[in-house]
């Protein structure tokens, strides 16, 4: 038995706040929480993680990622002087995906998942591309992920852009890793049907990712991400992106739709009304120049909404940030998002991996899976079940991070990371990413 103690606790179920709180877990689930005097009087024996009065909260959810995008740090392509969305895809991630080899994926899970753990991220949900090498590239991700201690939901990302057999060759990726997590009784992994745009996937490619899975697993998709995707949407098929997604059998309460920035409010009430989340990644929105989704009118409709970082970065706390303030700065409106985006970020991602996992996440009571993490955050004004929010907000980052706890297993004390050699594997991604930078410009 582990019992995590001295600290603030902040459990996310209902408005439980404790001023010095302590949890304790049995195996992978959460037994009981409650102050940490009468805990640790109840558990004389248990395994004792002191938070020396920092926070102790649920471990972080992050609702769409990009293991392949870890790479790109640093690196300078020939040629590369992107105009807009379209030049960054073809220009960067097309290129860099066309060169992925098994081994490059595998120290990029590496690179990732590390810093998933340093930053409170216990659970990831990760859109892969890897066109060189296809076959085994989700295996190797979620090898990774058990190395690590990780809990993720994997997909690979289906398109035409590359031609048939590496089209057929995404699906069947998709598939074999939704199978396997299926048969996978750990709940540790989970497999969905990826699709990367409605550019770049014709109405049979869909049709037969609905054949090979899709259909029980749910749909990973960028949604009208850039202009140019909705403007294709409309001379190719005479609709927009999400209604031609909805007639298609797309979306639904199994599946995520990725972005949604170019949508209208008849698009919104098809997600609302077909229990389809949405997940927004304001960093990544920003830095494409794609324009800032309309997420706060989607609130108002009823939308479920979750906050992902789409492989800008694994920080979640700094993703809330800048969700924060991008939707006061694009609707000039000082009062909008305080409550939104930490509703997004601690409420729909949580219920979105509630979706697919089989114990809650995102919650610290009995019953859900022992995902915990410890900050080292004090306060300087009181701290209390209303304002915790506005604490985290301006008070922590993913850095303030030092204890991580995934499914009862501590893989994080003290900063220091228990379940991997920290060092070797930077050294082992920087002669990975090192190999790959050479083949992109030779």
């Amino acid at each position: 038995m582990l019992l995590i103690g001295n600290g603030r606790l902040i459990t996310r179920s209902g408005a439980e706040y404790y001023e010095d709180g302590a949890v304790a877990t049995d195996g992978r689930y959460i037994v009981e929480c409650g102050d940490s005097r009468s805990m640790k009087a109840k558990y004389p024996n248990a395994e004792f993680i002191d938070a020396h009065g920092g926070v102790i909260m649920p471990g972080l959810i992050n609702t769409h990622n990009h293991i392949y995008s870890a790479f790109a740090r640093g690196l300078s392509l020939k040629g590369y002087n992107p105009k807009n969305f379209n030049d960054i895809l073809e220009g960067m991630w097309w290129r860099i995906d066309r060169k992925l080899t098994l081994e490059n994926d595998y120290w990029s899970a590496m690179a990732v998942f590390v810093d998933s753990v340093k930053n409170g991220v216990t659970t990831t949900f990760d859109h892969h591309a890897s066109y060189f090498e296809i076959p085994n590239s989700l295996d190797t991700l979620a090898d990774a992920a058990k190395e690590l201690g990780l809990r993720v939901s994997l997909c690979y990302e289906v398109s035409d852009r590359d031609g048939e057999e590496k089209r057929m060759q995404g699906i069947l990726e998709n598939k074999r890793m939704i199978d396997r997590a299926n048969a996978d009784d750990s709940d540790m992994l989970k497999g969905m049907m990826g699709l990367h745009a409605s550019f770049t996937v014709s109405d049979r490619t869909i049709e037969d990712c609905l054949a090979n899975g899709g259909a029980e697993a749910g749909f990973h998709v960028h949604c009208a991400e850039g202009p140019s995707d909705l403007e294709h949407c409309l001379k190719t098929y005479g609709k927009r992106i999400i209604t031609r997604f909805f007639d298609l059998g797309v979306l639904g309460p199994r599946s995520l739709a990725v972005h949604c920035i170019h949508i209208d409010e008849a698009e919104m009430d098809i997600l609302s009304g077909s229990d389809t989340a949405v997940v927004h990644n304001p960093e990544s929105n920003m830095g494409n120049a794609v324009g800032c989704g309309p997420v706060i009118e989607m609130f108002k409709r009823g939308v479920l909404l979750g906050l992902g970082t789409d492989g800008y970065t694994n920080d979640m706390l700094e993703s809330y940030k800048v969700g924060n303030i991008i939707h006061k700065h694009v609707l000039k409106d000082p009062t909008v998002a305080w409550g939104e985006i930490p509703s997004m970020l601690f409420g729909g991602n949580t219920r979105i991996a509630n979706r697919y996992f089989k114990a809650p996440l995102g919650v610290i009571e009995p019953g859900a899976y022992a995902d915990i993490i410890v900050t080292d955050y004090d306060p300087l004004t009181p701290m209390n079940a209303p304002d915790c929010n506005s604490h985290i907000l301006f008070g922590m980052n993913g850095r303030s991070v030092v204890t991580t706890i995934c499914n009862g297993k501590v893989l994080m004390k003290d900063r220091q990371l228990l379940t991997v050699d920290e060092k070797e594997v930077m050294a082992k991604c920087r002669e990975s990413s090192s190999e790959l930078w050479q083949r992109l410009n030779a």
